[in-house]
């Protein structure tokens, strides 16, 4: 539907009225307004100025004349804001007859008149109290906090006042004037008057609007929404803004409640709230759900609500983690949920084609009469007359578009809210039977009965209430919706028996679950997800029990593609933890790498990413996490103890994290250092030497990277590799570090500084950092004396810390410690091959002589690997007892998949020959 008017006759009284340099298109909307839109006749007849100033200007000069006219503090305000009112009504209406403006105009400039009128009133009725404007704001919610307001909307809002601030006469209390304040206020727009009315003003979306006064305090509105309030009154301040009085006020309220309407753990209950919401309208408004007279555009199936609520509920469960999605206008919602992959471009087209239709068709059902109805006329008449607005002879054509429309939004809207809930499989009370039938339909092998009866007692147990994850009734039916499927994804496991003892831990380590249950029950696939993770991912299950909000990573379009390089990550890390202080800021540090730590652990018992992208991956997590921590730990000292002129922290990285190859189970191995005159003295009130001072930075750095918060724990960090090891400072000086490792350092640190990488440091410092580290090792050598060290040290390693078993992969003969030993004694033998990146360095001591091509070919062969083997096997086997190679056939499975084999025995094959290969090489360079 187009909308287009066809050409009409212009009556003769409206002749007289119409300048004759109009437009065509101007000229039929106001011919074909004259004689179908009563309310519209009559502001032509009243109105004629603003006629010639369309004609003459167009519609958004006449808006700026309306809108000058509001808001003229010379002229009385009510009579000046109902003229306006009429004109924005009248030029308004024209415009979106006539073509020049399309939805998003139409609405704009109704929401802008309301805005004006609104701040106008309420300013007008602090100043006649002596006030200055501040103490009272109006936060418009539903289509007014969209700036989406249909022609004759009722405008939805929120008063609320700071006692303090509110200006009051002698006896009165601050509540008490706010509320005379407020009434004044809604007085102005919503009293009829010679020109009609302003606004008509609802303010039952308050908290608890049957018995709280017109205006609450804003202690007492935001104690409501963080411990009270329900999820449509979330869904209803995903469209708020201050709109009117004192704005900077409203906002800072919004904020305040933000967590409150985004949060960042994905919520699915919002989901079976607002379903239950939707068939409850469906219900009362029976009337108008089907097709025909009576229609309601807004409440009916396939109506302007339904895809407001389909565009809001995406909103709520994904705007906590991503801010881009939290736009307030429907059609820009829709757009960005698609942009983000979240719902089918197709959808969001067919959505935003349906929303421009209903609503302008809604537009002409209000504009005959300035009716707040949004119901297809019962009168044939009436249907007619709306049909010449829309550009049609009669109805039937506007009703099958109509229908056209509305279609694609049931269908939507029915998948996302699983129209009525359907009847879920239910457990039965004793469901040994049933579970041995599960048990059969989920795999061809296996004793069904011994399943049975071992978990039949679990299920009980979890019935009965007595786990705090399952206290509430809530929690409880969500549970009993989603055991079916939990029950299958046991019974699929490789070791149905082990995953239902995990389960069990798991779920009475869970904390109450109502949320982490409806995110189960909503996203099936993850249910599978947690059975494999409870079967071979002890790791992962405790950190999900812990933080079951980790789940909501792994709904995300992107969740098994590979994470973005480390300044991506960096980047998105810094934009997340924004402007919070500094116990906000480690928290949400720890949330953010905890999450995509999980993510890349599923990724990797699911199969989906290879084991050294996984490692690079949590390499750059660390990055991200100094990056985002070092800023405000450095402003913390700075504000406790002035800053160390000409003087800035500098962070190596080593080991594992230094040749950037982590493992879940890593630590973070760190030096610290800082450049500039150790001497020197800080600025603040005491001052302090800088080895003092970065000393404490040091510490401070640690414990930000370390110490566990209510979000838990981050990493571990060791420092034992700094100059003079356990026994020296936490901190030197870059000059300290030279002297050191020129004149002290043993032969095995500077094999250690082979992996150094700075991570963090002002480019000077790094420049500094890189020359030292640079001269150290190109240092000349003689080789025997070298070999015996290596040699030494290796063998002292052995001693202190021997082989766990046949699947040690670090420590064991021709494990990843004897290639680094191997790469590195050549390393400092061809200062040309000295880079952190082990596999880089293979090659590059090809190329230099010092090893064969056939040779650095199977040394980085075997070092990817063995890496792969190691990465797989600090998630799926932590602790030393699996190194032996008792593994169950699940692990066995996920080892083999992570590394592209056909099977665990061939795995365990190509492990052998890769360590052969260490060792062969180990041979020639050592023993020859």
């Amino acid at each position: 539907m187009d909308f287009a008017l066809p050409e009409t006759a212009i009556p003769d009284d409206l002749a007289a009225l119409l300048p004759g340099s109009g437009s065509e298109g101007l000229a039929r909307a106001a011919a074909t307004a004259w004689t179908q839109a009563p309310f519209l006749k009559g502001l032509m007849r009243s109105r004629a100025g603003v006629l010639a100033r369309l004609a003459e200007a167009g519609p958004e000069a006449a808006l700026a004349d309306a809108l000058a006219l509001a808001g003229d503090a010379t002229a009385d305000i009510m009579p000046r804001l109902r003229r306006a009112r009429g004109d924005v009504a009248l030029l308004v209406a024209l415009a979106d007859l006539s073509g020049d403006w399309a939805l998003e105009p139409v609405t704009a400039a109704l929401s802008e008149f309301a805005d004006l009128a609104i701040d106008s009133a309420i300013r007008a009725a602090l100043l006649e109290r002596g006030g200055d404007g501040r103490g009272l704001v109006a936060l418009g919610l539903g289509k007014l906090g969209s700036r989406e307001l249909n022609y004759s909307s009722d405008v939805d809002l929120i008063l609320l006042h700071e006692p303090d601030l509110v200006p009051r006469r002698s006896h009165e209390e601050p509540d008490e004037a706010a509320v005379r304040i407020a009434r004044r206020a809604v007085a102005i727009l919503n009293d009829f008057g010679p020109e009609g009315y302003v606004a008509r003003v609802d303010l039952r979306l308050r908290p608890a609007s049957e018995i709280t006064p017109m205006s609450l305090s804003m202690a007492a509105a935001e104690h409501y929404y963080q411990s009270e309030a329900e999820t449509w009154e979330r869904l209803a301040f995903v469209r708020a803004r201050a709109v009117g009085g004192d704005q900077a006020l409203g906002q800072l309220f919004l904020d305040r409640i933000r967590p409150f309407v985004w949060r960042r753990s994905l919520d699915f209950t919002a989901v079976r709230d607002v379903q239950s919401v939707s068939l409850r309208i469906r219900d009362h408004f029976e009337g108008g759900q089907a097709m025909g007279p009576g229609f309601d555009l807004k409440r009916g199936r396939g109506g302007i609500r339904e895809v407001e609520f389909f565009t809001q509920i995406h909103q709520l469960i994904w705007g906590g983690r991503d801010p881009a999605l939290r736009a307030p206008a429907t059609l820009d919602g829709l757009a960005a949920l698609a942009a983000a992959g979240l719902i089918p471009d197709d959808t969001a087209a067919a959505l935003g084609r349906s929303y421009r239709v209903l609503r302008s068709l809604e537009h002409r059902l209000q504009m005959r009469r300035d009716e707040q109805t949004h119901m297809v006329p019962k009168l044939i008449a009436d249907r007619r007359a709306v049909a010449r607005l829309c550009g049609a002879r009669d109805w039937p054509p506007v009703e099958r578009a109509l229908a056209a429309v509305t279609a694609p939004v049931a269908r939507a809207y029915d998948l996302l809210i699983k129209a009525a809930a359907p009847e879920a499989t239910q457990v039965p009370a004793e469901p040994v039977d049933w579970l041995k039938a599960r048990h059969a339909a989920c795999r061809a092998e296996g004793n069904a009965g011994r399943f049975a009866r071992g978990l039949a007692p679990l299920i009980a147990r979890w019935r009965a209430g007595q786990l705090r994850a399952l206290k509430s009734e809530t929690a409880r039916a969500s549970f009993e919706r989603v055991l079916p499927a939990l029950v299958d994804a046991l019974a699929a496991a490789a070791e149905p028996k082990r995953a239902a003892a995990r389960l069990d831990q798991f779920l009475e380590a869970l904390p109450p679950a109502a949320q982490f249950l409806a995110l189960l029950e909503a996203n099936p696939r993850l249910v599978a997800l947690l059975g494999h993770l409870l079967g071979v991912a002890p790791t992962l299950a405790d950190a999900l029990a812990r933080a079951p909000a980790l789940f909501d990573v792994m709904l995300a379009p992107d969740a098994f593609a590979s994470l973005p390089p480390a300044a991506a990550l960096s980047a998105e890390l810094t934009a997340y933890v924004g402007t919070a202080d500094y116990e906000q800021r480690l928290d949400r540090v720890r949330r953010w790498t905890g999450e995509r730590r999980f993510q890349l652990g599923a990724q990797l018992i699911e199969g989906r990413a290879d084991p050294l992208d996984v490692a690079r991956g949590l390499s750059g997590l660390a990055d991200a996490a100094i990056d985002a921590l070092l800023p405000a730990v450095t402003a913390e000292m700075e504000a406790a103890q002035g800053r160390v002129p000409g003087s800035s922290g500098l962070v190596l990285a080593l080991g594992r994290y230094g040749g950037g190859m982590l493992t879940h189970a890593s630590d973070l191995d760190l030096i610290y250092l800082f450049d500039g005159d150790s001497a020197a003295k800080s600025d603040g009130d005491k001052p302090m030497s800088a080895s003092h001072w970065y000393n404490r930075w040091a510490q401070r750095l640690t414990s930000a990277l370390s110490v566990p918060t209510a979000e838990g724990a981050l990493y571990e960090v060791d420092t034992r590799l700094r100059p003079w090891g356990s026994k020296g400072a936490m901190i030197v000086s870059l000059d300290q570090f030279a002297r050191y490792q020129a004149e002290d350092a043993e032969p095995w640190e500077h094999m250690a500084l082979i992996r150094a990488r700075i991570v963090a440091g002002s480019p000077a410092a790094r420049a500094a950092a890189t020359r030292i580290i640079e001269e150290q090792l190109a240092r000349p050598r003689e080789a025997m004396a070298l070999k015996h060290e290596v040699l030494t040290m290796r063998a002292e390693i052995a001693r202190a810390k021997p082989p766990g078993g046949a699947f040690d992969v670090k420590l064991g003969p021709g494990g990843l410690v004897d290639l680094e030993f191997l790469v590195h004694y050549l390393q400092l033998l061809t200062p040309q091959a000295v880079t952190p990146d082990m596999d880089r360095a293979i090659r590059a001591l090809s190329e230099a002589g010092r090893l064969a091509t056939d040779e650095a070919e199977a040394l980085a062969s075997a070092l990817a690997l063995l890496t792969r083997w190691l990465v797989v096997l600090r998630l799926v086997a932590p602790g030393d007892a699996a190194l032996a190679g008792n593994f169950s056939a699940a692990v066995e499975a996920v080892i083999a998949r992570a590394l592209g084999a056909q099977g665990f025995a061939v795995a365990a094959e190509q492990l052998t020959l890769a360590r052969e290969r260490v060792r062969l090489a180990w041979t020639r360079v050592f023993e020859s």
